[in-house]
């Protein structure tokens, strides 16, 4: 009886040491799948080219380069900022140029704009016999300089739109290109001085050499 319990006891622990050993087997198997899988992500760069070209920010999902999204759309806020704030006031002097300009009492939008200078001595309108003409002339310059100067800015907002929007989709299409370059230690650039000679005399010069380890 008590050598029939060993070796039940006995085929019982070689039994459980093959389901353990089993177990095991098949847990490395997966997390070697799941390795392999990860590694054969391969980034496609014209893919993520035509995600970023569709929506801003896509091109960096896709490259899973997630840190640039708010980069990607914290340039294109500041750039739709600046195109707001140069159009509003491109607007404004545009209307006051045209008010100065248009000898009719009731249109003023200039006035509020033109802070230190009595009216009466450059308006023509509000006292034809006392006004400074030189005084009218360099207010109509200022305030036609002023409508050109946001023109100017409202304008190279746009271009800046259009250039960070360029920027964002070229930034994932170097991302995804380079996704497989090789930077282990592999590679090895060094840099050493030596003597170059020229004609009767010698000068000092740098030596760049690149090593592939295989």
């Amino acid at each position: 009886m008590f050598m029939r319990g060993y070796r039940i006891l006995l085929l019982a622990g070689i039994l459980a040491a093959l389901v353990n050993w089993n177990i095991r087997a098949q847990q490395a198997d997966t997390l070697s799948g799941l390795k392999k899988v990860r590694k054969e992500y391969h980034l496609d760069p014209m893919r993520a080219t035509m995600l970023s070209a569709a929506l801003p920010g896509f091109g960096q999902i896709y490259n899973r380069k997630y840190w640039k999204i708010p980069l990607v759309y914290a340039g294109f806020g500041a750039a739709g900022y600046a195109v707001v704030f140069n159009t509003r006031y491109y607007n404004q002097f545009t209307k006051a140029y045209q008010d100065f300009t248009d000898q009719v009492l009731e249109t003023d939008s200039y006035v509020s704009m033109i802070i230190g200078i009595d009216r009466e001595t450059y308006d023509p309108i509000l006292n034809s016999d006392s006004y400074d003409a030189s005084s009218a002339s360099w207010i109509r310059d200022q305030l036609l300089g002023k409508v050109d100067y946001y023109r100017k800015y409202r304008d190279l907002s746009y271009i800046g739109i259009a250039v960070w929007y360029l920027i964002s989709i070229m930034d994932a299409n170097v991302d995804a290109s380079l996704s497989e370059f090789d930077v282990s230690n592999n590679l090895d650039i060094a840099i050493a001085p030596i003597p170059v000679p020229l004609y009767n005399f010698t000068a000092l010069g740098l030596n760049l050499t690149m090593r592939f380890n295989f």
